[in-house]
């Protein structure tokens, strides 16, 4: 016995059309339970014909590509056949019709979250969270995108974030509720406490409180300050970021006159990102020696304090020594541990310490002429948008993996020095396409070290030939590709401005 049915698309029963087009699909079909083959006749402008499969469901996706073909601003049908595509667990090629679809709809929140729960199914959890963080934070969060950011917490282990993110989407829409997901937070366990547990706690901070009061802590900011030797000859590569260096900081001093002509004061900063292990914080000494000026590295520790208000007075210290050793370079290393986007706090003390941030940027209390803020990071997405402000940070430079010339010229930095054998560079540099100049580093390491372990061996010292360190190039995987791969979906999915524009180029992707 044969089941008949008649519908533009298998098992959705909507006639598919595209007037603008002047094309009307339909599809008839039956299918044999005895041969389990289907069966489509189709009538068209074009013509008729009949199709047949091996399987139903490839048939019905191949109906849906076809009507969504015809049809390709039909949001609601693009969907249709990415839901049957994820139910069928064809992960990749869901993958790849999502991409395709927000190349046309972009924006689509629906496509975004849906490209996101696809890498989530898939494992991909840094390219679901790149796109879940742009939609799962600040005032208009979508709640949807808080359930799933709240999945991605908790299978990192960041169990009392996910429960936190995961509660306030539910306050927001009650809709997004997941049963399932209450379930593995364990929800449950983490209610209101009772008055008993609430007595404890002001109990418990009332006699911290009694210890500490009294108390004032005298931390002093002990940064350190230096004038490196090492100058631009130091950096393999990188001349586009040099050059763009130069402009905004080397020149103003080397020609101060000229630019004071100009009403132009020396001073500024300058935000470098990309990779880790680039080469972003040599170069930033390499700039203070460029010019012979004082160089100044703040980390996390330097600044960030236990005691309340007591971060923000470290943080306007670390400028007034800059302002006093100047022309001063102050490089900010992670500087997005520090200027975190306010959208992202929940606590006041975070946004206290960028308010301090940009306003000793801006110089409001103090002169800044003559002191050159650069600063680092590998995740500029995560930086709050106000440091980008003109006077600020306001060149953002992409410090992209070196390329081949820039390779060879640090392996010959890193070689120099160690015996060696008529290495050729050229030839290695070519076979290490995407290793930062960390990774390069590490692959000399490991040569030397299979060089060292032969010499006690042997009981005297072999040079390093092309053919050790190729052989090491095999063993050290490049770290950038990581990177990129993260980088790539903020590139594309939220770039509104344009600021990832030179990751799209790098990868040679066009928008």
């Amino acid at each position: 016995m044969k089941r008949f049915f008649e519908a533009a698309v298998i098992g959705y029963g909507t006639a598919i059309s595209n007037s603008n087009a002047g094309v009307r699909l339909w599809v008839t079909g039956f299918c044999d339970p005895g041969l389990q083959r289907i069966a489509f006749s189709r009538n068209d402008r074009i013509g008729g014909g009949t199709i047949a499969v091996n399987h139903p469901n490839d048939a019905a996706i191949d109906a849906l590509r076809s009507a969504v073909t015809l049809s390709p601003e039909n949001e609601a049908l693009v969907q249709q056949l990415i839901k049957l595509l994820v139910d069928l667990m064809r992960y990749d090629e869901a993958e790849r019709a999502t991409r395709d679809a927000l190349q046309r709809h972009r924006g689509s929140v629906v496509l975004q979250l849906t490209l996101a729960d696809i890498y989530f199914r898939q494992g991909k959890d840094s390219h679901a969270l790149a796109i879940v963080e742009t939609l799962a934070v600040g005032k208009n969060a979508d709640p949807r995108a808080m359930v799933m950011h709240a999945r991605l917490l908790q299978r990192s282990g960041d169990i009392r974030a996910a429960v936190s993110t995961y509660r306030e989407a539910v306050e927001r829409d009650e809709d997004v509720a997941d049963s399932d997901l209450a379930s593995l937070l364990g929800v449950e366990d983490f209610g209101t406490p009772d008055a008993g547990a609430v007595s404890d706690y002001r109990d418990a901070m009332a006699e911290f409180a009694s210890h500490v009061e009294d108390t004032e802590s005298d931390e002093t900011v002990n940064v350190q300050s230096e004038r490196p030797e090492q100058d631009f000859s130091s950096v393999g590569g990188m001349e586009g970021v040099k050059d763009e260096i130069r402009v905004k900081i080397i020149y103003p001093l080397q020609h101060a006159d000229m630019y004071a002509a100009y009403g132009k004061k020396v001073g500024g900063g300058i935000l470098l990102y990309g990779p880790p292990g680039c080469g972003k914080t040599h170069l930033a000494r390499a700039t203070a020696g460029e010019v012979s000026s004082t160089f100044i590295s703040v980390g996390i520790s330097d600044v960030l304090s236990m005691w309340l208000g007591s971060s923000e007075k470290n943080l306007s210290a670390v400028f007034q020594k800059a302002r006093e050793s100047k022309p001063c370079v102050l490089f900010f290393d992670e500087v997005d541990a520090l200027g975190a986007s306010r959208a992202d706090m929940k606590q006041s003390a975070g946004r206290h310490l960028i308010n301090q941030f940009l306003s000793e940027l801006d110089g409001v209390d103090h002169d800044n002429e003559g002191v050159l803020c650069l600063a680092a990071t590998n995740t500029p997405w995560h930086l709050d948008t106000a440091f980008r402000r003109p006077g600020r940070f306001d060149r953002v430079i992409f410090v992209p993996p070196p390329d081949q010339q820039a390779r060879q010229e640090i392996l010959d930095l890193q070689l120099k020095g160690k015996p060696t054998d008529q290495v050729d560079t050229t030839k290695v540099a070519s076979k290490t396409s995407d290793y930062s100049g960390a990774d390069l580093q590490a692959v000399v390491e490991r040569a030397v070290e299979v060089k060292l372990h032969e010499a006690v061996k042997l009981g005297m010292p072999k040079p390093i030939t092309t053919k050790d360190l190729l052989k090491a190039a095999k063993q050290v995987r490049p770290t950038t590709r990581e990177w990129f791969s993260a980088a790539r979906n903020h590139a594309l999915y939220a770039n509104e401005g344009g600021l990832y524009d030179e990751i799209l180029e790098y990868l040679k992707i066009k928008r």
